[in-house]
């Protein structure tokens, strides 16, 4: 070896730290996330502890591999990425119960409703790394829509980290956080006006003679197929629904009768009224 620099021989690579997550509360919207970020295989589910006051939602994740507890102090102390997933009016006093835990190795991201970053910060050590996200429902099915806002502390490596995570659940976007607000008019809440307008499609084949169940399938088949259009083309909604109308057919029929009930008017007032009502949750 003689005449060789050391600095030429290879050195081993440093392996990335694992990452342990933690849940702090494990309602519906926490399992779903946990289950499309286990089904991407974007972390073992011996590397996830959650916890909650009792079994009744931690049976299910326990199901799935994922450790489980009954204190929130745990879940901080063995966790690097903590999610808090608890109701908002319980948040205050769960924040000062892991404050003295909270490490500048954390990275603390909140999917509270109505809790802004700047309570957050607030409410635990200055140097935490806040994150703070919105998702929907069909995070559930790895099909969601999330948006999320980082703090003041949370740099370019935290908001990669939880972007490529999350995008395991769907459509996932970095946004201002006044946007958060509109979102949850927009998607949270919009997948309930989805829902009646499934419904009422539904109900009109069954008026018009076709079991239930059936139209029921198709309803959401359409919906399906529709946002799928959407979202792979790039293309305008009014260019799509211009595609489907034909002259004197019967798309554009069917058209006239929700124009005159006021159908765009009324999804525009739904989306402002949910919104301003989240904006009211986060002054409360």
């Amino acid at each position: 070896r003689r005449g060789v620099a050391l600095w030429a021989w290879p050195r081993p690579a440093m392996e990335e730290p694992e990452l342990w997550v933690g849940f702090v509360g494990a309602g519906r919207m926490a399992g779903g996330l946990v289950r499309g970020l286990l089904q991407a295989g974007k972390v073992p589910a011996s590397n996830v502890l959650a916890s909650a006051p009792s079994d009744r939602n931690l049976d299910a994740w326990r199901e799935l591999g994922c450790r489980t507890t009954h204190c929130n102090l745990e879940v901080v102390h063995r966790s690097t990425l903590v999610f808090l997933a608890t109701k908002p009016h319980i948040l205050p006093a769960v924040l000062e119960e892991i404050r003295p835990a909270v490490g500048s190795h954390h990275i603390v991201v909140s999917l509270v409703a109505g809790v802004t970053i700047q309570t957050l910060q607030r409410l635990l050590p200055p140097w935490t790394k806040v994150l703070r996200i919105m998702p929907n429902l069909p995070c559930v099915v790895q099909a969601g829509a999330m948006v999320f806002s980082r703090g003041s502390k949370a740099g370019d490596e935290e908001a990669a980290l939880l972007q490529s995570l999350l995008s395991s659940c769907g459509l996932c976007e970095e946004v201002p956080e006044s946007y958060i607000d509109i979102h949850t008019g927009l998607s949270g809440s919009g997948v309930a006006y989805v829902y009646l307008f499934a419904e009422a499609l539904a109900e009109g084949a069954v008026k018009m003679g076709m079991p239930g169940a059936l139209a029921s399938r198709i309803a959401a088949q359409t919906l399906l197929g529709a946002a799928k259009m959407l979202l792979e083309t790039g293309e305008h909604p009014a260019k799509l629904r211009g595609d489907v109308c034909t002259p004197g057919g019967t798309t554009i029929y069917a058209l006239h009768q929700l124009e005159k009930g006021a159908l765009r008017a009324t999804v525009m007032n739904a989306v402002e009224a949910a919104t301003n009502r989240a904006c009211e949750m986060a002054k409360d």
